[in-house]
């Protein structure tokens, strides 16, 4: 036996060593052509012969990043005003974010486009968000290329400029980059993350998730909460959870290989759900109301040099009214919506910072860049003059009183709310800046913090950065830092000239001079021109009536301009001092408009949730579903809204398993759902929790395969006008029921299901997901 060991090392040895010998050429580094991606196959230098005897091996060589690359990885918050964080003088404390600030640089002068999807789009394309076709939101798309949200293959992200040169990607997060009508299981996937030059994408694609019952995909298959709101789970920490593995598995197996990361929370976005003790740390904190709030910001601003110490308040906006003049139940109201985004934005800064207590632990985390945005745009004044507990109804121009809202006070912040806090705390959120989000024309809808770190390149100084910035040259200094040059073809489409420069020069020097000297801004019809220190703006829609389209004359509006060089926070408008510069600017305008794609300019506001858009489910008033088509988003499922409808569903059931969800659309902000308790065949429609109708059948369902049947009658006379309901078993009619209002235009940021209401619930009537006991064969639905 020892004979035979020893034999048979022999003859490994032997054959390692010929093996050895005949392939001496094991890798070379073969020429690539830079100008396009990915990289072709290369050539094979070895040698080929008739027996491996007499042929020589070669390794392809693969894309590699350049040697002493960093990590990158881009952190975006959502809906976060310039003024909110303490890092920035705001009075919500951030000390995650500070820390990171005082190890790097921050920067005052950086604008964002005023909204998320088109924000978005900037940073991940190096394109100004019109070129790359976003620019406005998915849900209000247009069929202008400009507008489709249909981001361009000649506007290649950064994703993909880098995964092709062999860096690892990742995105975790708010996803509101890929078209509403192609976020269900049919896709096309080109425009989810995976499909744009991300490895791994964990996270949501809309522009908002319920934090408790989120709409979770990873790369492209749905995925369920693995505990219940109930049992802890909240979204936020499940997101950091799973960019903190995917940092460690990468750096467990390559731990000299740089990754990109983009990390994209929901916060501080509504609806505003915190963790019940974080919401508590508010309690009292902010009871002297905003008007008290913005002065003490821009106080401590100065104070802090966040901003010069000569800069002027901006006026307040006489929309906002003031606090004292506010009844007492409002102000009580005002101050509790308040108290719990608080919450909200400092639970957001804790898990950031266990991401970035995760990244420090890295073997290279010196030679990891963290570029750290703190806002996609300014606060939002979305939740309307009043605040609301339920945002898509506030969204849909239906009011809700400060009396019925206080009487739900109790339900602030915890799952099944949704809450966004009122305008006069957007406004503070932004000081010292005017306007909010979505007014593009002004910083208070469009300048967000910044900051940056990166130990082995950065060091503080304790220098502000004041060079003015925007996001579409972020994309450009991450391929800048990397060494990876923008090539002229991605996936063999020409592409786009990035718009963006690199500002790397301003690391190491405070005073590094500006790489930008003109900008546009327009989201919505308001619009803004930058150039050298001087900004032409005029703002045109007030974003918290989204129903309602101003009807001003573009061509005749008045506009305002600035000397942001002298006046940092556009406190002072000086057009009828300096006619023939705003003349100026405002020609300058119309051409940048013009090179960059920004018309048709439109402003009609929720109409535009009604356009006609793509859909996979094309022009068919039948359609069949079967067990298991859960998680399709509103956009892709049967649009019932505003028209009679008829579903039937059979489904076999025995005694002891009849329970359960048969279809539901929506959740606990809007929606309707079938199901079965108790035997008991019922519908419920929910009208934005106003008005919850229930429709319960007269008799049990029988054993067997067995027919449900909803025939639902619209009365017309326009949208969201009420109807009746008729429940059948089996065709015999078992139930009726009126319903005075429906849905005009969207349920909610919920999906639609059959077997199963994933998600937050439609009624409380039973704990989601409730998934039927029985088999759903069909579910036929037919749109009169």
């Amino acid at each position: 036996m020892k004979k035979f060991i020893i034999y048979l090392f022999v003859i490994a040895a032997t054959f390692i060593w010929g093996c050895n010998n005949r392939s001496q050429n094991v890798t070379t580094t073969s020429k690539v052509d830079s100008n396009k991606l990915p990289y072709d196959d290369p050539a094979f230098h070895g040698k080929i012969s008739k027996t491996y005897n007499e042929s020589e091996m070669e390794w392809p060589t693969l894309p590699a990043p350049a040697k002493g690359s960093p990590n990158v990885i881009v952190i975006m918050l959502d809906d976060v005003g310039f003024g909110m964080t303490g890092t920035f003088g705001g009075s919500i404390p951030t000390p995650c974010l500070d820390t990171l600030a005082m190890s790097g640089i921050m920067y005052n002068c950086f604008n964002t486009t005023a909204i998320c999807g088109p924000s978005r789009a900037a940073l991940l394309t190096g394109r100004n968000h019109h070129v790359s076709g976003n620019g406005f939101l998915a849900e209000w798309a247009t069929g202008y290329p400009s507008y489709n949200t249909m981001i361009k293959r000649s506007t290649a992200t950064v994703g993909a400029v880098l995964k092709y040169n062999g860096v690892n990607t990742s995105w975790f997060g708010k996803n509101h980059n890929t078209p509403d009508w192609e976020t269900s299981a049919v896709g096309p996937f080109d425009r989810w993350p995976t499909g744009m030059g991300f490895d791994y994408f964990y996270g949501f694609n809309a522009g908002e998730t319920d934090q408790y019952y989120p709409v979770i995909f990873q790369n492209t298959v749905p995925v369920e909460p693995a505990k219940s709101p109930e049992q802890g789970y909240h979204f936020m920490t499940d997101m950091t959870d799973k960019a903190i593995n995917w940092l460690e598995l990468q750096k467990s197996i390559a731990p000299d290989k740089p990754v990109f990361m983009y990390f994209a929370p929901g916060a501080a976005h509504a609806p505003h759900q915190p963790p019940q003790e974080w919401r508590d740390k508010f309690k009292g904190k902010f009871a002297y109301g905003w008007d008290k709030e913005r002065e003490i910001t821009y106080e401590r601003q100065k104070k802090m040099g966040i901003i010069p110490a000569d800069a002027k308040l901006s006026p307040r906006i006489t929309s906002v009214p003031l606090w004292d003049t506010c009844s007492p139940d409002a102000r009580k109201l005002y101050e509790l919506l308040y108290e719990n985004f608080a919450g909200y934005l400092a639970f957001a800064d804790h898990e950031v910072g266990r991401l970035l207590k995760a990244i420090k632990s890295l073997p290279d985390a010196d030679n990891t860049m963290i570029i750290y945005i703190v806002g996609d745009n300014g606060a939002s004044s979305e939740g309307g003059l009043d605040g609301t507990l339920n945002e898509i109804k506030a969204l849909s121009g239906i009011p809700t009183t400060i009396q019925d809202n206080l009487k739900n006070a109790g339900k602030i912040g915890k799952p099944g709310s949704e809450p966004h806090f009122p305008i006069g705390w957007a406004f503070a959120g932004n000081t010292p800046f005017p306007w909010v989000k979505q007014v593009a024309s002004h910083f208070g809808g469009t300048r967000n913090p910044m900051v940056i770190s990166w130990p082995k390149v950065i060091k503080h100084d304790g220098k502000m950065r004041s060079q003015f910035l925007h996001l579409i040259d972020v994309m450009p200094t991450i391929l800048d830092v990397m060494k990876v040059k923008m090539p002229e073809y991605v996936n063999g489409v020409k592409q786009d000239p990035l718009d963006g420069r690199s500002f790397a020069s301003t690391f190491a020097n405070a005073n590094a001079p500006e790489i930008r000297d003109t900008q546009y801004f327009e989201i919505f019809g308001n619009r803004a021109i930058y150039e050298n220190g001087w900004v032409a703006a005029v703002q045109h829609t007030l974003p918290w009536r989204q129903d309602l389209a101003p009807g001003f004359d573009f061509e005749h509006e008045k506009w305002e301009l600035y000397d942001v060089k002298k006046d940092f926070t556009e406190a002072d408008n000086i057009a009828d001092k300096n006619p023939e510069k705003l003349d100026h600017l405002k020609k300058l305008f119309y051409q940048e408009a013009e090179k960059y794609h920004v018309y048709p300019l439109d402003d009609r506001g929720a109409a535009r949730l009604s356009v006609p858009k793509p859909s996979p489910l094309g022009n068919r008033t039948k359609f069949t579903f079967y067990e298991g088509a859960t998680r399709i988003p509103e956009t892709a499922a049967p649009n019932t809204k505003n028209r009679s409808w008829t579903m039937d569903a059979v489904v076999t059931t025995d005694a002891k398993h009849k329970d359960g969800v048969i279809n539901a659309i929506g959740g606990s902000s809007a929606g309707y759902v079938l199901y079965v308790k108790n035997g008991y065949p019922t519908f419920v429609y929910n009208y934005f929790e106003d008005d919850v109708k229930t429709i319960k059948s007269s008799k049990k369902l029988p054993d067997g395969m067995v027919s449900i049947k909803v025939d639902f009658t619209y009365d017309g006379g326009g949208p969201g006008k009420g109807g009746v309901v008729t429940l059948y078993i089996n065709n015999e009619k078992v139930a009726e029921g009126k319903i005075d209002r429906t849905v005009a235009a969207r349920f909610g940021i919920d999906t639609f299901g059959i077997g199963e209401d994933d998600g937050s619930p439609v009624t409380h009537d039973y704990p989601a997901p409730f998934k039927f006991q029985g088999k759903i064969e069909e579910v036929n639905i037919e749109l009169k």
